[in-house]
């Protein structure tokens, strides 16, 4: 996103709740200084983007956006999957995937395409929607796959519970991420899908008994309760790295969990 770095540290430190004062004092610099450089009235060092950033939590991607505005060549590198460089990382996450099986488990990106699934997420998705439907479009997206009027919705019992909460998660992810267009582009998109706003104004909390947030599917004479778990790269200095996930799914229940095994065999 284009804008100085004065405006982008200014919005980052608004972002994240600081006064000038506290962020100056976390980050051992004068309030004065701070100041100067959301002002444009100074220029940052290299060193100083980076140390601002790291003391606002702010994602690689918007570190590299500071630096550029500041004037300096971006400090991390945007490896695609497919590349040779990340084998390693790719045998890993097929390796944990494979390991899930028969359970459903998916790799995502930041904007929550599905970049790689073992076996037991392509049958289950295969066998709960068309793969040709508009939900689906060029490649899989959860958040399209849950709110899109096409997609899971049409197979999923507690649909406005489940969706209540991924658009509670995205909404999160928008906002820890407030520079990212594409991911706030979904959101609108999410957004604009029958009956996906009304989700904001009606929130369905969890009760103090719940343990899970079960996603109950239902079709024809398949039906399974699930939950997930989401899994990060720690200490990711690649862009594409720290924006991956590993979404697993576990059945809630033994008569989920035979509904996947029978699913998987067949």
């Amino acid at each position: 996103m284009a804008g100085s770095f004065g405006s982008k540290l200014r919005r980052w430190r608004h972002h994240r709740r600081f006064s000038q004062l506290q962020l100056a004092a976390a980050a051992q610099v004068s309030q004065r200084h701070l100041s100067y450089l959301e002002t444009g009235r100074a220029t940052p060092s290299r060193e100083m983007v980076l140390h601002l950033a790291t003391m606002l939590e702010v994602p690689l991607r918007s570190r590299n956006e500071m630096l550029v505005a500041a004037g300096y060549a971006p400090a991390y590198t945007e490896t695609r999957l497919e590349e040779p460089a990340m084998g390693q990382i790719r045998r890993v996450l097929d390796f944990m995937m494979d390991a899930h099986e028969p359970y459903p488990a998916v790799v995502i990106d930041r904007r929550w395409n599905v970049v790689a699934s073992n076996q037991a997420a392509t049958q289950l998705l295969a066998h709960l929607i068309d793969p040709a439907a508009a939900a689906v479009g060029p490649g899989p997206n959860l958040a399209r796959l849950t709110f899109h009027p096409q997609g899971l919705r049409t197979v999923t019992v507690n649909w406005e519970v489940t969706a209540g909460a991924a658009l509670a998660r995205l909404e999160r992810e928008t906002v820890d991420r407030a520079e990212d267009g594409e991911l706030t582009e979904l959101l609108e998109e999410v957004l604009g899908y029958p009956d996906v706003a009304q989700l904001r104004r009606e929130p369905s909390l969890p009760k103090a008994a719940d343990l899970l947030l079960p996603i109950h599917y239902r079709t024809g004479a398949f039906e399974a309760r699930l939950f997930s778990t989401l899994v990060t790269i720690g200490a990711a200095y690649d862009v594409t790295l720290e924006e991956l996930r590993l979404e697993t799914f576990f059945p809630v229940d033994a008569d989920s969990d035979e509904a996947l095994r029978l699913l998987a065999g067949s």
